[in-house]
């Protein structure tokens, strides 16, 4: 486990933290992605402590520490590997719904994990929080992020959530399977996690060919459009005027 997190961390974190190694002196991106890494740990071990706690087919039969172990493992997994302890396809429901964001949010850049990544997820966070609390900056740690990555962040996850549903929709028409059972298979593919609920090999053929296809993209695809949109210089010159929208 020690191992997979740490490589979920990103190379520039690792660098970054053996050169300084005072949380302090970090840049905000590394402070971003030990914080949100150690939340999501913590969160996500609990819950799954909590939610399988009297499972006997998971968590209900280990004893003591075992149970604790168990539960980190089965949190820290899914954000960047395809590692299990307890069957997959006997946990609970809310559980594999818990597994299924982790593998969403996935690990951080510059990693060997998938997903949309730590500081995507919490650049969101924090957009939406101070947006409840009326503030114009998104600021952490006595930094302000740009707007430029905050809009990067709504594409990311806009184009993420595109390639999801659209995989989601093909597998629902070509397989015969549980909807839970293909919801999760087409986040693990998208993560490129690796868990399964034991379906990959009755997959039908287009079931096959659209996984690897959502692999490909959930890897390549919203690092790609990450790299366009920080690459793309927008066009000056012209200026329409401002008018307001409802939302919500």
């Amino acid at each position: 486990a020690g191992l997979f997190i740490v490589g979920g961390l990103g190379f520039t974190v690792i660098l970054e933290f053996s050169q300084k190694r005072r949380f302090q002196k970090l840049s905000l991106h590394s402070k971003l992605v030990l914080s949100i890494t150690g939340a999501l740990l913590a969160a996500g071990a609990l819950a799954v402590l909590f939610l399988e706690y009297h499972n006997p087919e998971t968590l209900g039969g280990l004893q003591g520490m075992n149970k604790v172990l168990a539960a980190i493992f089965t949190a820290a997994t899914p954000r960047t590997a395809g590692f299990n302890v307890v069957p997959t396809d006997l946990l609970r429901p809310t559980t594999l719904f818990l597994i299924m964001l982790l593998m969403f949010i996935g690990a951080s850049p510059a990693s060997t994990g998938g997903g949309i990544k730590t500081t995507t997820f919490g650049t969101l966070l924090l957009s939406v929080v101070n947006l409840i609390k009326g503030q114009s900056e998104v600021a952490v740690f006595e930094r302000k992020i740009p707007m430029a990555i905050i809009m990067r962040t709504f594409g990311v996850i806009f184009v993420s959530l595109t390639i999801v549903l659209v995989s989601l929709f093909v597998l629902t028409l070509t397989e015969e399977a549980d909807f839970l059972e293909i919801t999760f298979e087409v986040f693990s593919a998208f993560g490129t996690v690796g868990l399964s609920m034991g379906i990959t090999p009755e997959l039908s053929s287009a079931g096959r060919v659209m996984i690897m296809i959502t692999m490909f993209t959930g890897r390549v695809g919203p690092l790609t459009v990450a790299f366009a949109l920080a690459n793309r210089e927008m066009r000056k010159g012209l200026h329409y005027p401002e008018e307001r929208v409802m939302v919500g």
